[in-house]
């Protein structure tokens, strides 16, 4: 399924029950708003907003669903849905209408692909086709952030190193190869080993990368140590985390194009898209705000602030004269 990662601050779930998929909406909810002049293109509208567990899935679903509330939608709030496949079930049994999914989820997890697309256009447009033949789900146009796998670096260690992608690191001396990664990144077919064989730096090589210079640790302390530049150099993030900004860490370019593109997608159910057509612009709206940046800001203040995701998409949706 979609990665896992720890949320740090969530609402707490309400004792509302969906018979069939087991969801339950949210308590904090979120925030009433209208549109600036009052427009209501959605009036009469009834939506279920979901979304999946990690912080950045609830911060989308609290956006979307705040701002098609204001929008006159009479919104739903099923937010936080635990793991990927709850979410995924409820839209399939129509119980959920909108949710925001990764084109890189849709093409591996369900779809059981493994041919690696690098191009974020044309992967959201395999996708977007499978999905409208086989489940009438319409993968609207995606945002402009991509929440896929990267290494980094500390600022620091990567101008001492001189390195800005990948293969500046595969021309590193031996001893300066050095990572931390999450077991579960090290084990995965995609993942770690057949990276480095990717960038001609094999696993367990001496002339590669020995084995010795790979630390496998809790994936939340790769960030930390990765900060430091103790036990390893480099460490495996997620593009949009927001201690990525908070740790000063530095991405480093997948100039071979081996990890997959994640781009963040809202998803909607075809009958209620036909229903309601005027989704797709205030949709677009939000998704063409949407950066690697912004993201690990927003995710930032909650993760690393503390703040409730509700009171962060709000203050967003304000901040972009959205809602008022």
């Amino acid at each position: 399924m979609r990665r896992a990662r720890p949320v740090t601050l969530m609402s707490a779930l309400a004792a509302t029950l969906l018979v069939g998929c087991g969801l339950v909406s949210s308590s904090g909810t979120f925030h009433d708003a209208s549109l600036p002049g009052g427009e209501r293109p959605l009036d009469g509208a009834k939506l279920v907003v979901t979304s999946k567990s990690f912080t950045e899935g609830v911060l989308l679903g609290k956006i979307t669903a705040t701002y098609l509330a204001a929008a006159g939608a009479s919104v739903t709030d099923l937010t936080g849905a635990p793991g990927s496949a709850s979410s995924r079930q409820a839209q399939l049994n129509g119980d959920a209408d909108v949710l925001w999914e990764y084109t890189g989820t849709g093409w591996v997890n369900y779809h059981n692909e493994t041919e690696t697309i690098a191009d974020p256009q044309e992967l959201w447009q395999r996708v977007h086709d499978i999905e409208k033949r086989d489940y009438d789900l319409e993968w609207l146009a995606p945002a402009n952030f991509n929440d896929t796998y990267a290494f980094a670096a500390s600022t620091p260690t990567a101008d001492q190193l001189g390195v800005r992608s990948l293969s500046d690191v595969a021309a590193l001396p031996v001893a300066d190869r050095t990572f931390c990664v999450d077991d579960e990144f090290f084990s995965r077919s995609d993942g770690f080993i057949p990276m480095l064989a990717k960038y001609g730096i094999p696993y367990n090589d001496p002339n590669g990368v020995p084995a010795g210079n790979v630390t496998r640790m809790d994936a939340g302390v790769v960030y930390t140590a990765t900060a430091k530049s103790a036990p390893c150099h480099f460490g495996m993030v997620y593009t949009t985390d927001g201690r990525v900004k908070n740790l000063n860490l530095r991405v480093l370019d997948d100039d071979k194009k081996f990890f997959l593109p994640y781009s963040g997608t809202a998803v909607v159910r075809g009958t209620v898209i036909e229903a309601n057509p005027q989704l797709r612009p205030l949709l677009g709206t939000i998704s063409e705000r949407l950066t690697d940046d912004l993201m690990q800001e927003l995710n930032g203040r909650v993760d690393i602030d503390g703040e409730d995701p509700a009171d962060v998409a709000y203050d967003w949706l304000k901040s972009e004269n959205l809602i008022e």
